[in-house]
C-alpha cells in the first residue's frame, strides 16, 4: 500500500537545488531553489520546513522554477516574536517572490501552507496561475485534537519538557518503535499512520525561538474547539482559477472529508485522494503525487486575473446552488460558511 512509504521516486541525474537567503524587512528568510522555466511555490505545514519536499523539487524542476521557503518562524529562516497569522504568511509570500522579480507561480501548499495558499490566493489573484491544496488547513474545525491540546495555553508549556536532555531520544525512539508497529501485520490503525513525519517535526522544536514561533503559528489558526478559521466563504472566487485537491484517506490530522467539502465549495476542482495515505501524501506515494501534480499541469491552462470579474462576483458573493455534492456535503458546507463562530481573515 501507498501508506508503507516503499515508493520511491528516481533520483534525478545532475539535479541541484539550492539554499538561498534573503534579508526582507530585517528578517533573514530561507529557501529552497530550483530549475528554470514557469514558477511553482510549494508552502510546507506547521512546524516543518522546505526540507519536507526534498523528493518532489528536482522532478518539478525539470520544467519550472520553483521555489519552497521555510516560513518565517520555521527551518533556517528567522523565528522572531511577530504576526504568524495566515495573512501575514501570505504577505511574506508576497515580498520574497517580489524580491526574486516572480509575478505568477502556481502555489502548492500543504497543511498550514494550503491555508496560507489559499490566502495568498485571496489577497493576491493576480498572481495565482494555479492552485494545489494538499491536506489543506483552514476549510472547517475539526483537528487532530493533539493540536487543540497544544494550543490551550496551560498545556503547551509542557512542550518545555521537549528540551530536557535526552527527552527528543526518547521521542524518536518511542516513534520508530510505533512506526515499526504500524507496518506490521497487526495494524493498530490510522493513528499511527504519520508519527514518523510527526516526530520530525518535534524535533526542531526543542529550540525555544523554533518552540515559542510554532505556538505563535498555532494559536493563530486553532483553538480549544478546533480550527478558527475557514476558506469556504470566500471559496466561490476561485471558479476561474484551477485548482487540485490532494488528501489522504487516512489523514488524522486534518481528515480526507474537509477534501470532499472543499471540492464542493470551489467550482471545477479536482480531487484526488490517495488510498493508503495519511497527511503527508507527497511522502507517503510521491509517485503518485508527482503524476497528479504533472497531469494537472499539463491539462489546465494558467489563470489570467480579470479585476472587472472579480470586482462582480465578490459584489455578488456566494450563492448556495454553486455548492455540489450530496445533501449532507452541502449542509456541512453552508454550516461551515455561516457558523457565528469561525474567524474570516
Amino acid at each position: 500500500m501507498s501508506g508503507n512509504r516503499n515508493r520511491k521516486l528516481r533520483p534525478v541525474p545532475n539535479a541541484e537545488t539550492r539554499m538561498v537567503f534573503r534579508t526582507i524587512h530585517g528578517y533573514r528568510r530561507a529557501f529552497r531553489m530550483a530549475g528554470e522555466g514557469p514558477a511553482i511555490l510549494l508552502l510546507h505545514g506547521i512546524g516543518d520546513n522546505s526540507s519536507t519536499w526534498t523528493e518532489i523539487i528536482p522532478h518539478l524542476a525539470k520544467n519550472h522554477t520553483v521555489i519552497a521557503p521555510d516560513l518565517l518562524g520555521h527551518g533556517r529562516s528567522d523565528k522572531p516574536r511577530a504576526d504568524y497569522s495566515v495573512a501575514a504568511y501570505a504577505n511574506g509570500v508576497r515580498d520574497l517572490l517580489s524580491t526574486l522579480s516572480i509575478d505568477h507561480v502556481t502555489v502548492i501548499g500543504h497543511s498550514l501552507g494550503g491555508g496560507v495558499a489559499m490566502q495568498f490566493a485571496y489577497q493576491f489573484p493576480h498572481m495565482v496561475e494555479r492552485l494545489v491544496l494538499v491536506s489543506a488547513g483552514g476549510v472547517t474545525k475539526d483537528v487532530h485534537p493533539l493540536l487543540r491540546l497544544a494550543a490551550v495555553p496551560v498545556v503547551n508549556e509542557a512542550m518545555k519538557l521537549l528540551r530536557v536532555p535526552g527527552a527528543m531520544s526518547t521521542v524518536r525512539l518511542v516513534g520508530n518503535a510505533l512506526s515499526q508497529l504500524h507496518q506490521t501485520r497487526l495494524r493498530p490503525g490510522a493513528l499511527l499512520h504519520d508519527t514518523p513525519d510527526l516526530v520530525r517535526v518535534l524535533s526542531g522544536l526543542p529550540d525555544p525561538t523554533a518552540s515559542s514561533a510554532f505556538l505563535r503559528t498555532l494559536r493563530a489558526v486553532v483553538d480549544w474547539r478546533g480550527q478558527v478559521v475557514t476558506m469556504l466563504d470566500r471559496s466561490y472566487l476561485t471558479a476561474d482559477v484551477p485548482v487540485q485537491l490532494i488528501w489522504g484517506d487516512q489523514d488524522t490530522v486534518i481528515p480526507a472529508s474537509h477534501a470532499h467539502l472543499a471540492h464542493a465549495a470551489m467550482p471545477g476542482s479536482h480531487l484526488e485522494i490517495f488510498e493508503g495515505s495519511g497527511h503527508f501524501p507527497f511522502r507517503d506515494d510521491p509517485i503518485r503525487f508527482l503524476r497528479t501534480i504533472e497531469n494537472f499541469l499539463a491539462t489546465t491552462r494558467p489563470h489570467v486575473f480579470d479585476e472587472d470579474w472579480w470586482r462582480q462576483v465578490i459584489v455578488d458573493g456566494y450563492r448556495k446552488s454553486t455548492i455540489s455534492g450530496s445533501v449532507s456535503t452541502r449542509m456541512a458546507v453552508l454550516d461551515a460558511i455561516e457558523s457565528d463562530e469561525r474567524s474570516a481573515t
